[in-house]
């Protein structure tokens, strides 16, 4: 069976590597056409556009890329028509993916989207779409299918969190973690330039008042290192490319731009800060349509502020410094950390929805 998947960030591209070995599995013969990273590349198939190409978040952002967007769009369209899947499954990334999903329902393709938008928090009107145009919808937060039942009266599937089933599977097949003399200070500045460029600049300013502590950033293999390099110049900081999880594991605290990555910092139980910066007409058109108290997962899905989050101009040294202190006198989050894991907790995920699509 011939499979098209699109993902276009780095979360999805270990989620879609996940995806794909289990396809194999199940399916030896099988054959893959990829929009993704090193992660799907490495797990089989042919990767037709890297995240590089892709990586673009916000309305600022899209906007002034907005022939690259549309060059996407119709390559997207030639090239599935050309590989002709049984099966196309959309991984989150939801401007492009919804999208190509309408265009490909129409053309009697198959529409699988794993990893539903975040309807719940903005754009409520991609229900409909989703509804007319995707065969099957599998969702990853428990809140998430008794919201589509009981708002929108549509059946979706909820199998679990892939991301705790990842991180049991690293914990049980990986015990590499990096060495040190002093405690470690994670830093997860996110997987697009523009959110790195953001935050990363901010939180260096803090590293000389914590000499007792080792700062390292996580750095992703799709971004030019030369990039990371001019942030971190004249900054006694380290980095450390495509081992997020073991740094992780090796973390006693961490600073963590808003994404899947405040996820996986509580599942290894790492107390952590929540930083989210973007540009002013980010900033200003998301607080008029966005409907959420919270922006880390971990709020979300607690429904109480179990980390602290800093938004906008509260990302700044006075405060990175201050809720770090904080950080270091929370004696709650751990608890915290163990409820949020027991509200998530299944087995095999991926193993689950794979079994799911080859049936339907």
């Amino acid at each position: 069976m011939k499979y098209y998947i699109i993902a276009g960030e780095a979360s999805g591209d270990l989620h879609g590597s996940k995806l794909i070995q289990e396809i194999k599995e199940n399916d030896p013969e099988s054959s893959f056409r990829l929009w993704g990273g090193e992660l799907m590349s490495k797990s089989g198939g042919k990767v037709v556009k890297s995240l590089e190409e892709l990586s673009f978040m916000g309305f600022y952002e899209i906007l002034i890329n907005i022939f690259t967007v549309i060059k996407n769009l119709s390559f997207c369209k030639r090239d599935i028509k050309l590989f002709n899947p049984d099966k196309i499954i959309f991984i989150d990334y939801p401007g492009h993916n919804l999208r190509i999903a309408k265009w490909a329902k129409k053309q009697g393709f198959k529409t699988y989207y794993y990893i539903s938008p975040q309807v719940w928090a903005w754009k409520e009107n991609r229900v409909k779409t989703l509804k007319k145009y995707i065969n099957e919808l599998y969702v990853i937060l428990p809140f998430e299918k008794e919201f589509f039942k009981k708002k929108h009266n549509y059946k979706v599937n909820y199998f679990g969190n892939p991301v705790l089933n990842n991180i049991d599977e690293f914990m049980r097949r990986n015990k590499f973690n990096i060495k040190s003399k002093k405690p470690i200070i994670s830093i997860l500045p996110g997987s697009r330039k523009q959110e790195i460029k953001k935050i990363l600049n901010d939180i260096l300013k803090v590293i000389k008042k914590f000499p007792k502590y080792r700062f390292i950033v996580a750095g992703v293999s799709h971004i030019d290192k030369e990039f990371y390099k001019k942030i971190l110049k004249g900054n006694n900081t380290e980095i450390v490319f495509n081992k997020t999880y073991q740094l992780l594991n090796s973390s006693s605290y961490s600073i963590v731009a808003s994404g899947t990555a405040t996820l996986e910092t509580a599942l290894f139980n790492v107390p952590q800060i929540v930083c989210y910066k973007t540009n002013f007409m980010n900033y200003f058109l998301a607080k008029f349509i966005v409907k959420i108290k919270f922006i880390s997962l971990v709020n979300i899905i607690m429904g109480r502020e179990v980390v602290k989050e800093l938004i906008q101009n509260d990302v700044n040294p006075k405060k990175i410094e201050m809720e770090l202190y904080n950080l270091f006198n929370n004696t709650k989050i751990n608890s915290d950390y163990k409820e949020l894991r027991k509200i998530i907790g299944k087995d095999n995920t991926a193993k689950k929805i794979v079994s799911h699509i080859i049936k339907n």
